[in-house]
């Protein structure tokens, strides 16, 4: 059987704010079958996720395309990979059988050949939605859930600050902030954003940050004992104003800079003397990093989850065709939590 699979590609390189027109929607044939002894799956798509990192890949130039192969850089023209969440079509692989949902790296497209050696799991689709799968329970669960207890490692009581703290990652480490027995503050930036934050997810509280001329008087109202963690998802002014915030031996995680994506000119200006004397530890990170934790992180969020101690909030746009402002809207700061889109039901 032959179908004409429909995939997103960029046009040329963005070197600045994504918007619609840098994408196409391309349609190509595809052959729903695979080679004998070839392991290949074919995968019907279902949820794909929408990363603001992809960014980095599909600039000209950026000193990211280098470090690992999944932040390759994405030329013009080419599929896009992305995490996702499908159904098998056909298998040339024992360890899959049609109509089995798997979660891994699939693409901005409606089917995907996933060729041996790439990420895919089965996953039961029956527990939870199957949106969770590539949100909660997804990469963005396992980068919070990392960043917060591998590389902050909270203490009960700790006062932690998080910023982008609506976004996909944020979200989930005020929750697990919170769960920890943490004094948790985040920043977001729209009121729907910070009510969300201090009505539907625990934080202790919350705040506008387009509202606040001065981040590190700001910083110095809601954390007047000082910050014990801090985990960035920003970069740029709002990491300057937490470092000048932070108490002795603090910990930022450093997981976004979002705000530096695509400005060159924003870039933290931390004072190191701060750095320094305050022994405060700045460490970068990545969720593939961590994946030994992988096993406690699904364990725990599913507890969680299932006792109604975590919520998971997503953003769903619906069709392929919705990818690229699903994506341009990331920079304009129009998700709310895990940003998503369904291409078709199970």
């Amino acid at each position: 059987m032959e179908v004409e699979n429909k995939h997103i590609i960029i046009k040329h390189a963005i070197d600045g704010l994504p918007t619609e027109s840098d994408f196409e929607l391309r349609s190509t044939p595809l052959v729903l079958s695979v080679a004998q002894g070839s392991k290949e799956v074919v995968v019907k798509n279902l949820f794909l996720s929408i990363d603001p990192y992809q960014l980095n890949r599909m600039k000209t130039c950026s000193s990211s395309q280098k470090t690992f192969a999944a932040a390759a850089r994405i030329q013009p023209g080419q599929r896009i990979d992305a995490f996702g969440v499908g159904k098998v079509v056909v298998s040339g692989n024992e360890e899959f059988e049609r109509d089995d949902v798997v979660v891994g790296l699939l693409a901005w497209e409606e089917y995907t050949v996933v060729r041996p050696g790439t990420t895919l799991t089965k996953v039961d689709p029956h527990e939870f939605p199957l949106s969770y799968h590539v949100s909660i329970l997804g990469p963005s669960g396992l980068t919070a859930y990392a960043g917060f207890y591998d590389i902050c490692k909270p203490k009960k009581g700790e006062k932690v600050f998080v910023s982008t703290a609506s976004g996909s990652v944020g979200s989930l480490v005020g929750q697990y902030a919170k769960l920890s027995g943490c004094y948790v503050v985040g920043c977001a930036g729209s009121k729907t954003k910070v009510d969300l934050l201090k009505e539907k997810l625990g934080f202790d509280d919350a705040f506008n940050y387009k509202e606040e001329p001065d981040l590190k008087s700001a910083l110095r109202r809601y954390f007047p004992e000082g910050i014990d963690i801090y985990f960035d998802n920003v970069g740029s002014a709002m990491l300057d104003a937490a470092v000048a915030n932070m108490n002795l031996f603090g910990r930022v995680a450093l997981c976004g800079a979002i705000s530096e994506y695509t400005d060159a000119g924003k870039r933290a200006a931390l004072d190191m003397v701060d750095v320094i004397y305050k022994r405060i530890t700045l460490r970068g990170f990545l969720a593939l990093d961590h994946l030994n934790l992988y096993a406690g992180f699904i364990s725990s969020t599913s507890d969680h989850l299932r006792h109604g101690r975590m919520r998971a909030v997503e953003d769903i746009s619906t069709g392929l065709e919705s990818v690229p402002s699903a994506f341009a809207g990331l920079f304009r700061g129009d998700n709310v939590g895990k940003k998503l889109v369904q291409l078709t039901s199970l």
